[in-house]
């Protein structure tokens, strides 16, 4: 039984965590969507898309995450993290990072966001997304992080709240455990492109990467309005640290001839 039937037996709601095109494309019914990051991850375009952003004769690249599990046995995820998560990062000695997997966990974050999905809803949008997420992906559990909660700073909605609504959201978070910097915790269904699906092509070079996103088009549209969409989005996140060295460079090199 996948995490999503658990929770459609149960009679509970959905949380759905969004790091790729569920930043701009919100899956339907969503009432109430939160920023923060999650831990242990670093995100990627290394997941092939014959359905979405390519075609079956020519794939494009679309975004999944790769586990702190299988960046420890693989020496080009590890130089990848060094070019780019760690990349500002100072006061320890990068080459022995990998042998603290404490202090990595820590240091690899996800921002993204997340969507409060109610129970009502809750089937026909796990029917919906296991058919936009195909193609390799699968559903997991994963926690969320949720560093503030504060209407002027954060995003608390999909939409203005009212009364009413802000006040079953601080219900609903309420009931919500906290790590320890006093943060929410939201226990989310994430779709991932593992490293062992059939589309998984990473680790990719990224001048390939851009130069496959910057001529492939799908039945969803251009690949590279998908990574700036991506892009955009992050950048728009009402919370600090949410840059993304990756995507930053990825951006400039799509952009470069173009």
């Amino acid at each position: 039984m996948t995490v999503e039937e658990e929770l459609i037996n149960e009679g509970k709601p959905l949380w759905i965590l969004g790091y790729g095109s569920l930043m701009f494309k919100p899956p339907p019914f969503a009432k109430y969507k939160l920023t923060g990051y999650l831990n242990g991850y670093i995100r990627r375009f290394y997941q092939s898309s014959s359905d979405h952003r390519g075609t079956p004769e020519s794939p494009g690249r679309v975004v999944t995450l790769v586990s702190i599990e299988d960046i420890l046995k693989n020496e080009k995820f590890q130089k990848d993290v060094l070019n780019y998560e760690l990349k500002n990062y100072n006061g320890f000695d990068k080459e022995t990072i990998f042998g603290d997997l404490q202090r990595l966990y820590e240091l690899l974050e996800i921002y993204g966001c997340i969507y409060y999905i109610p129970p009502e809803h809750a089937q026909e949008v796990t029917e919906y997304l296991d058919i936009r997420e195909q193609d390799g992906y699968s559903s997991h559990e994963i926690s969320f992080n949720i560093p503030m909660i504060n209407k002027d700073d954060q995003i608390g909605a999909l939409q203005e709240v009212n009364d009413d609504q802000e006040e079953e959201l601080n219900k609903i978070l309420s009931q919500l455990p906290r790590n320890a910097k006093s943060e929410y915790v939201i226990k989310s269904v994430v779709y991932i492109g593992t490293v062992d699906n059939e589309s998984f092509i990473g680790p990719e070079e990224i001048i390939k990467t851009s130069k496959i996103i910057r001529n492939s088009i799908g039945p969803s549209g251009k690949n590279i309005d998908y990574l700036l969409g991506i892009h955009n989005s992050l950048n728009s996140l009402s919370i600090k640290n949410s840059n993304c060295n990756y995507l930053n460079h990825l951006v400039e090199l799509v952009n470069k001839d173009n």
